[in-house]
């Protein structure tokens, strides 16, 4: 486990380790959900890294996610792509959840695009659509900020009004627009998991104002925030939470909905980052 006495140690240790791995450094990071990790296809020049190789890094546990960091380029630039998240059901803690994101914070990478597959609660959404995040609900039982604050890091009480930066938000809107992508807006609502939601906990999230469920995303972007990085996050609809349209759901469907529509979701972040000067 992941001390903080030793926290920014180990942050550094590992950062050094990637930027010796990596000709330049990237101002973009990508962290690739569940069924998501075949966006590297379209990351060219690639060099690949895997977790196992990486000082202080966790491994991914949970199938869809591969376990490697892949540098290359995207939309032009170079990124720093993560294929295989860490979430906080497979058993680490938020801190080790959020670990890659201080460590992109050392590295001086100022963007973080990040995707999930989610279920849907809201009515007009369809299995297979993209959604836009605009804003997060977090029901997760510990908080990725807990504990002594590091002043390097970060302020103690960080704003989280923009988590989702504005700017970038309406460069994705105004992309979609222009390739006629169906692209979809709303809350999203992090939880804890491993199990999928129960149709009265699908109702009660859409009550609090919840569009999408799924069981990542908020704590690292709480962190990517309190490092002052700015955030652009899609969720796949991959299952709907909607009554009378819940079905048995298992992670096999996830991924292969994911599947589906990563290819309209990665032409957007490509052509966002080659737009960002």
């Amino acid at each position: 486990m992941i001390k903080y006495t030793s926290m920014l140690e180990k942050i550094k240790e590992t950062a050094s380790f990637i930027k010796s791995k990596i000709e330049v450094v990237p101002n973009f990071a990508i962290i690739l959900g569940t069924g998501l990790g075949e966006l590297v296809h379209e990351i060219s020049d690639k060099k690949e890294i895997p977790y196992d190789i990486i000082p202080n890094f966790p491994l991914s546990t949970v199938e869809g996610h591969s376990g490697k960091l892949i540098f290359g380029q995207l939309g032009g630039k170079p990124v720093l792509a993560m294929q295989g998240r860490f979430h906080y059901y497979e058993g680490y803690n938020m801190q080790e959840v959020t670990f890659p994101i201080r460590v992109f914070q050392a590295l001086g990478i100022q963007y973080l695009f990040v995707s999930n597959a989610a279920g849907g609660m809201n009515g007009s959404f369809d299995i297979g659509d993209i959604m836009l995040i605009d804003d997060h609900i977090n029901t997760f039982p510990e908080h990725p900020l807990r504990g002594k604050n590091y002043r390097e890091l970060g302020t103690r009480f960080p704003d989280m009004s923009n988590a989702y930066d504005k700017k970038l938000r309406l460069l994705a809107m105004e992309i979609a627009k222009e390739n006629n992508i169906k692209l979809q807006h709303g809350v999203y609502v992090g939880t804890q998991g491993p199990t999928f939601e129960t149709p009265s906990e699908y109702n009660w999230f859409r009550i609090i104002g919840g569009d999408a469920v799924g069981m990542s995303t908020v704590p690292e972007v709480i962190v990517a925030n309190h490092a002052k990085m700015k955030v652009l996050a899609f969720s796949i609809i991959t299952d709907l939470g909607v009554i009378g349209k819940i079905v048995e759901v298992t992670h096999e469907d996830v991924q292969e909905a994911a599947k589906i529509a990563q290819p309209k979701m990665a032409y957007i972040m490509q052509e966002v980052i080659k737009r960002i000067n």
